[in-house]
């Protein structure tokens, strides 16, 4: 994402994917917000690069949006404090202030209260998206909720073997193409494989390096998405995020 200050004062959005170029955009919402709030008089042109897919389960709206917070707090001299940019943050999602801090976290209440946590590290991961979008309502909407005494819990000791998501039972009845591909991630041998978020986009852990890059070859190969990635720490997350 780039920022460009104006004196037009308006606030002008251009994506590189169309549709993201309307006024709903959170991006906008967002400058429009801080804008009428602070009695902002310079406008702002920014440009955005979308690279990941659209409603994939993979945060890309909600760290847009967080850094829409953060970059127009710095452009506008604003001087914003953490806890009013997590105010604000809370306005407009239940995971953007996830992306104020990043790293390894604990989301309560509806995810925007965030407790940061000893940053886990996990090579090795590799993403796919089957090219199908699926809204984050449509998931929430079907999830199935544990009955007493068969609730998971997460350990951070041992990350791989104890994570879930409790969206994706939900969404692999929804959504056969989903639960196709989870099933073909275990069967090319990733360790561990689980829905991003709330889908479409899966994830395969991989013991080697050599064995991911073979399995996204055979999905680039269908025309997906694929992204072979890692845990990155709350410092690193924080360079980037603020460069």
């Amino acid at each position: 994402m780039k920022y460009v200050l104006t004196k037009s004062g308006d606030i002008i959005l251009w994506s590189s994917v169309a549709e993201l170029n309307g006024q709903d955009n959170l991006i906008y919402r967002i400058a429009k917000y801080l804008k009428q709030e602070y009695k902002v008089r310079d406008g702002v042109e920014i440009h955005l690069d979308k690279r990941i897919p659209i409603a994939a389960g993979l945060g890309g709206g909600s760290s847009n949006a967080a850094n829409a917070i953060e970059s127009l707090d710095q452009l506008w001299q604003l001087n914003l404090d953490l806890p009013v940019k997590e105010r604000i943050a809370a306005m407009y999602g239940s995971d953007i202030n996830f992306f104020l801090h990043g790293g390894t976290a604990l989301g309560e209440n509806r995810g925007e209260r965030i407790s940061p946590m000893d940053d886990i590290k996990i090579d090795n991961i590799l993403l796919v998206n089957p090219g199908i979008a699926i809204s984050a309502g449509t998931a929430y909407g079907a999830v199935e909720l544990p009955v007493p005494g068969e609730a998971k819990l997460f350990d951070p000791l041992h990350p791989v073997a104890t994570m879930f998501n409790r969206l994706e039972p939900a969404v692999r009845k929804l959504y056969p193409e989903v639960d196709r591909l989870l099933s073909e991630l275990h069967d090319f041998g990733a360790r561990k494989t689980m829905l991003s978020g709330s889908g479409s986009t899966c994830f395969g852990i991989f013991e080697d390096a050599k064995t991911a890059e073979l399995c996204a070859a055979n999905y680039a190969k269908k025309g997906y998405f694929t992204h072979i990635t890692n845990t990155i720490t709350r410092r690193e997350y924080q360079r980037c995020f603020q460069s």
